[in-house]
């Protein structure tokens, strides 16, 4: 069963268990979809009103891109965690001989590295919420204008633990440009999301 099937009390047993897998990873993606779900009912709660009529067609847009990504980001839940598990997996394999053992560190780098796309993945779908977020600051319903910047502050600890994840598995990849390039690469989406997810929050503070 996946674990975006499991009710939130068996998902929480799980993750507080003594299993390696649900960890920090599919924690920073189910915070992350929290986010993108609150922003995808605030654009509810904004369409069709009268007194929005202005911002339709951007709360639109902004009903659109959260659901996408809210449901891209509820499938990271799982998917970080099946990248995990392809890390464990190499602990099964032989290592009587020189060939298992190469094989072993083989496959456990290429593990590696797929644990280690698979949150810097969830951080470009972050970075996009936070983006489409604050699309809809000071133009939705202000009812909900504190659910924003609870979305921010949610996506903001996805982003934060995500990056994380990413660090951890890329401190034990041997191939050097793999790892520079994806810290790189993390880095500036860590630093552009934090950013929006801030500057949301500020924004959210002068409406509440």
């Amino acid at each position: 069963m996946k674990l975006i099937d499991l009710k939130v009390h068996e998902f929480m047993t799980v993750l507080g268990s003594n299993e390696p897998a649900p960890g920090g990873g599919s924690a920073a993606a189910l915070s992350a979809t929290m986010g993108a779900s609150l922003v995808k009912m605030v654009a509810e709660l904004t369409k069709g009103k009268k007194k929005y009529v202005e911002f339709e067609e951007l709360t639109h847009e902004v009903l659109v891109e959260a659901t996408r990504l809210q449901d891209e980001l509820l499938q990271s839940i799982d998917k970080d965690t099946e990248a995990f598990n392809e890390v464990s997996a190499v602990f099964s394999m032989p290592k009587e001989t020189e060939e298992h053992k190469a094989a072993r560190r083989e496959a456990m780098q290429k593990a590696l590295q797929g644990a280690a796309i698979s949150p810097f993945n969830m951080m470009t779908l972050m970075v996009a919420t936070l983006k489409v977020t604050e699309k809809a600051v000071g133009k939705s319903n202000v009812n909900a204008v504190s659910d924003l910047g609870v979305a921010a502050l949610n996506l903001k600890a996805g982003l934060q633990g995500a990056w994380l994840n990413v660090l951890i598995n890329l401190s034990g990849i041997k191939d050097e440009t793999f790892v520079k390039t994806y810290r790189e690469k993390g880095e500036a989406l860590l630093t552009e999301g934090c950013t929006i997810a801030d500057r949301v929050y500020e924004e959210v503070l002068k409406l509440v």
